[in-house]
C-alpha cells in the first residue's frame, strides 16, 4: 500500500474471487490500535470481509447511487463471473466529463454523516 500510494486493496481468495478488502485504516484500527504486532497480524485477520460492488456492464449512474446508499468512496467493480475488473472512486466520477454536479452531489452525499438509529 505504501509502495503504490493506495489506501485500499480488494483481497482476493484462493478462488481467485473477491475475499474482501483491507485498508489503511483497517490496519490502524484492527490492528495497531488493538495492541497487536503489524507483522504479526495477516490480512485476513484485518479486512473486511462483507465488501459492496457493482457489476462492469451495470450504468455509472447505479454505481453513484450505491455510494451514496452506502456512503463510500470506492467501489469494486465485478464482472458476471464475479472477478474483480477494477475499482471506481469518486475522483473516477468527477473527470469523467459528463456532469459536474452530479459527482458533487455524490460526494456530498458520501461525506455526510451516517444517520444514527434510535
Amino acid at each position: 500500500m505504501r509502495d503504490l500510494d493506495v489506501g485500499s486493496v480488494p483481497v482476493c481468495g484462493p478462488d481467485d474471487r473477491l475475499a474482501g478488502m483491507v485498508t489503511d485504516r483497517d490496519i490502524a484500527v484492527r490492528c495497531t490500535a488493538a495492541g497487536n504486532d503489524p507483522k504479526a497480524c495477516t490480512v485476513r485477520d484485518v479486512m473486511t470481509p462483507g465488501v459492496v460492488y457493482c457489476f462492469d456492464d451495470q450504468p455509472v449512474e447505479e454505481a453513484e447511487r450505491v455510494m451514496k446508499e452506502r456512503q463510500i468512496r470506492r467501489l469494486l467493480v465485478l464482472n458476471r463471473d464475479k472477478r474483480l475488473v477494477g475499482i471506481v472512486s469518486l475522483g473516477d466520477l468527477a473527470v469523467r466529463g459528463d456532469d459536474l454536479r452530479e459527482a458533487g452531489d455524490v460526494l456530498h452525499d458520501v461525506s455526510e454523516p451516517a444517520m444514527s438509529a434510535h
